[in-house]
């Protein structure tokens, strides 16, 4: 059975499967009806649907061979001799990224556009002359590939001798980001984080974020907003590429309430989202493919392999979060040839293990008594073996599924394969390789009627 099959199903209220009377530890389910549960905007809805994004952070510390510059960096340093943003963006399109974001400005202060804020940019550098625009040659390699152009403007600033003047420096980066949504053509993500690492004896930065969101909004209306505490995409609380089980597309707001704030209540807010949440802010989970944000040639030989990166995978998108990957460019301005390599090998593998859906087409049925718990049964034209499920929730709907399982029929009972808890957009089982011609997913516990918009059978290709 297809998405499409089971949507215009959910839709008709077929696979509509009504409240679960079962409660779920800590939910009330029903407590809200469907009807006014959040939903995604259609931004939001698109950003989950594109599942994976590049990050790519490069500025004068991939020459310092450092991690965090300090703002005192000659901007001459800055020399990618070979930079082609058109490879960077190729490498992506060909791994399946749908997304390109780059670090316009990291916590050292160096700004890779010709701003007219600071002289601490590639208009200083030697790189073509003083003329370059790292900006304009990303954006313009991005749409030439077909890709959706992201923007992060690190807030934290080391070399701006305004910032800790929280007046002034909320001026100036303003006047910053203004320049960033307005040269460069549509925007689908602008990235921020709530750094300020000076120290308990250092600059005290107070951000103006309703300033900050309210230009965005105002200059790239369509674009989603991420940070810590959203407001569109929040922070999945790691910087491992692992989203939380269970995981809410849903939150409370006053939970996070500003970009920065730390706490094991926080990360735990951040990891799983609140069944009961009051807005839709769905995590996005970042890593780095090296150990490193930026490049170091002594990273060179650490790079991940295809089979961690799937890992990965399989821990944020495989569970309701989109994946954020790190790729940076070497001094000469190019991918490194090991991430490339690794990245191809990664999306080939996907694209091996979820090439063929095995419960396409499949007869579906589904129980109707409200007294138990609901379920959605496949009948496969013929026994099929497999080690992965996919399952998706129609999201556009809202989330709702709060505890499953997912059975198969071995001729004379229901063998559990796997339980689970939130679905939401997208789900991952894996499960020792069974073959059977009947499944079931079951809906142990619900917030309001699910709908399930999915159900996909695969098999690995190490399978």
């Amino acid at each position: 059975m297809n998405r499409r099959e089971f949507v215009s199903a959910a839709a008709s209220g077929a696979l509509a499967m009504g409240t679960i009377p079962r409660p779920f530890p800590g939910l009330r389910p029903g407590s809200v009806p469907i009807s006014q549960r959040p939903r995604p905007t259609p931004q939001q809805l698109a950003w989950q649907r594109a599942e994976l994004a590049m990050f790519v952070h490069f500025t004068v510390n991939t020459f310092s061979d450092r991690e965090w510059g300090d703002g005192t960096e000659d901007p001459r340093i800055f020399n990618p001799t070979r930079l082609d943003a058109r490879q960077w963006a190729r490498t992506a399109r060909a791994g399946g990224f749908r997304t390109m974001i780059l670090t316009a400005k990291h916590h050292d202060g160096f700004c890779l556009w010709p701003t007219e804020t600071t002289n601490h940019s590639v208009r200083s550098s030697p790189w073509r002359d003083g003329r370059g625009d790292v900006v304009r040659e990303f954006t313009e390699a991005c749409r030439a590939e077909g890709l959706g152009v992201g923007l992060y403007l690190s807030p934290w600033d080391r070399h701006d001798p305004s910032y800790g003047d929280s007046p002034r420096y909320n001026d100036l980066y303003a006047r910053q980001l203004t320049e960033l949504l307005t040269r460069y053509g549509p925007i689908v993500e602008v990235w921020f984080d709530g750094a300020n690492g000076e120290g308990p004896n250092g600059k005290r930065q107070t951000y103006d974020w309703p300033r900050v969101h309210g230009i965005v909004r105002r200059l790239q209306p369509e674009a989603v907003i991420f940070s810590d505490a959203g407001p569109d995409i929040r922070w999945i609380g790691n910087e491992q590429g692992v989203a939380g089980d269970p995981n809410w597309c849903t939150v409370d707001p006053d939970a996070v309430p500003y970009p920065g704030i730390g706490g094991d209540r926080i990360i735990s807010a951040l990891q799983h989202g609140d069944p009961q949440g009051s807005v839709w802010r769905p995590g996005e989970a970042d890593v780095s493919i090296r150990p490193g944000w930026f490049w170091h040639k002594n990273e060179d030989e650490k790079v991940r392999t295809a089979e961690n990166l799937v890992e990965l995978y399989f821990s944020s998108v495989g569970r309701n979060a989109g994946l954020l990957l790190n790729v940076p460019p070497t001094a000469e301005g190019l991918f490194h040839a090991t991430d490339v390599a690794r990245i191809a090998d990664f999306a080939e593998r996907l694209r091996a293990t979820f090439a063929t859906n095995l419960a396409a087409g499949a007869p579906r049925s589904a129980n109707g008594d409200r007294a138990t718990a609901r379920w959605v049964q496949l009948d496969l034209a013929r026994p099929a073996t497999f080690d992965v499920a996919c399952l998706e929730e129609a999201i556009e709907e809202g989330q709702c599924v709060a505890r499953y399982s997912l059975q198969v029929w071995t001729g004379a009972a229901w063998t559990t394969l796997a339980r689970g808890t939130t679905i939401g957009h997208k789900k991952l089982d894996r499960f020792p390789a069974v073959t059977a011609s009947r499944v079931r997913l079951t809906i142990d516990a619900a917030l309001d009627t699910p709908r399930i918009a999915n159900v996909a059978l695969y098999q690995t290709l190490a399978s």
